[in-house]
Order: structure tokens, then sequence, then C-alpha cells
């Protein structure tokens, strides 16, 4: 199975329909971390095919640079599903992202269809059905035996799906997002959040990524460049936090420190998970630095 990438940076996956041929030349340019080629909803029925043709070309073509690149395929329950596994599994994707899985026996489906697929080839699931809420643990724990490796959160789908009626805090997604990331957590999986309908309000836009960091995302993903920006700088390590990471990595160093669980800095009790969370902060920090 694929090595799932927990270290790699995936502040922000940009949602780019490979319908649209300029938006496939602005995908090499944009400083997001991943590029989602979409093949799903945002390409009209008469354009699928088309738009598959695109994507195969785009990644034979490459220069795609640093950015991580996943093709987000229409479901097998579609007629476009079949052929647009086949024509992509081997197109030099770094991941298929598919749509509305709602069990463990859909992630099989897809993993059975990819068999011959090469073996870094990951598998990303779109959790936007009522369906995969009341299954997360079940479908995230075929991390281990499947080419799942990253979830995404799919909040329009689950709005209509529940009949919910959305506000700018998501209070009715909340529940949700806290079990996705526990679940995905749980397995080691990576998760995105999921797109913000805002691409003009900025405020808006950051104050929900905000959100999405708190909850524990690794990223979220977009639907406009100008999101790219503000999402990158919310879910990278600020100077205070790197500052502090440092001191708490530097402070357990100290030989009189040396055996010792936790230690006191700066009037607060720091314990080794503490300085386990800084390592991986900076590590990160030096991943992101290290794109160019």
């Amino acid at each position: 199975m694929p090595a799932l990438r927990l270290d790699r940076p995936r502040r922000s996956a940009l949602f780019m329909p490979a319908s649209n041929p300029k938006a496939l030349a602005k995908a090499r340019e944009v400083d997001a971390d991943v590029i989602i080629l979409d093949l799903e909803d945002a390409v009209a029925p008469e354009q699928k095919e088309a738009a598959r043709e695109a994507a195969v070309r785009a990644l034979y073509t490459g220069g795609f640079g640093h950015r991580e690149v996943a093709v987000r395929v229409n479901g097998l329950d579609t007629e476009w599903g079949a052929e647009d596994l086949e024509a992509l599994a081997r197109a030099g994707a770094d991941a298929l992202l598919v749509p509305k899985v709602s069990s463990p026996q859909d992630v099989l489906r897809y993993h059975e269809a990819l068999a011959d697929a090469p073996s870094d080839l990951q598998l990303w699931t779109m959790i936007e059905t009522a369906g995969s809420v009341l299954r997360l643990d079940a479908i995230a724990s075929l991390a281990r035996q499947t080419r799942l490796a990253l979830w995404v959160i799919g909040p329009n789908d689950l709005a209509r799906e529940l009949r919910a009626r959305p506000d700018a805090g998501r209070t009715f997604l909340q529940p949700f997002l806290s079990l996705a990331v526990a679940a995905a957590r749980a397995h080691g999986l990576s998760i995105l959040d999921g797109v913000c309908n805002e691409f003009k309000d900025m405020d808006v836009f950051r104050a929900e990524a905000a959100q999405g960091l708190m909850f524990g995302f690794d990223g979220k993903t977009l639907i406009h460049p100008a999101q790219i920006a503000p999402c990158n700088e919310v879910f990278s390590p600020s100077p205070a936090e790197l500052e502090w990471a440092g001191r708490v990595i530097e402070a357990f160093a100290l030989p009189e420190h040396a055996g010792k669980g936790a230690i006191k800095l700066d009037g607060r009790m720091v314990e080794l998970l503490h300085r386990d969370q800084a390592q991986s902060l900076l590590a990160m920090a030096r991943r992101i630095a290290a794109r160019g």
C-alpha cells in the first residue's frame, strides 16, 4: 500500500475544473500545496469525457512542480466512473479522489478497481454523505489494508443530505468535523477541511480556515485562487509558535532536565508530548520552506 504522507504540507488544496484550459494552465502557477483536477461537480455531463482527456494530457505533460496532484473522478455508480479510473490510474497523479463514499464496502470497490495501478497511487475519499458520517471509524480503519490515505470533508453535499441550514459558524457541521478528525487520526489518515463558498470576503474565509485549524485539520480545500494565500498563512506555523517550539526543545535538552517527563518553562508545566509536538512543528516549517 502507498506510504501515508502525514509529513507532507497540505495546507491548501485547490479544486480546478479539468474542462477549463485556463484553469489547467493556472494550476501550474498557483502557490497551493495540492491541485485537485476535478472531473465531478465542476464539470457538466456533456463535458465529462473531454475533461477526462484534458486531465490525462495535463498529467502526462507535467509541470506541476512541488504541487501534489490529485484527480477527483466521477463515482463508480455513474456512467463515467469506471472509465475515469481506467484512464487516470496510470496517468501520473499522486492520488485519485472519489466522491460520496458511504461505507467500507465503497472503499473496497475503489481499491479493487485500482488493483493494477502503480503501488504509490493513493486513494482519497470525500466524506460528504450521511452514511459516511455514521461509519467514520469503519471507513478509516481500511487505511492499513488499502490505498486509502486521505479524507476530504464535503460540507455542501452534507448540508443537502441532512437538510441542514448552514450558518457562518458551521454549527450543524461541528460535531461531524470533530468525529472525522478523531477517526482520521486514529487510523493514520490525512484529513482536509471542506470548501468555503465565500471567495471575495477573505475575513469570512480566514475565520473558517482558522476554525478548521482549531479542529485539527491538515489543511483546507479551496474553490478559488484568492483563497490560497490566507489558507497557507492560517495553516503554517506562526513565528510565535516556532519560537516557543524552539524554546521547548532547548529546555528539554538541558543537562538538568535529562530523563524528566515534565519541566517548568515560563511558569507552565511542559511535558514530553509538548516536546514531540514542537519537533513536529519545526519539521513541518522546514518542509514548507524547502518547497521554494
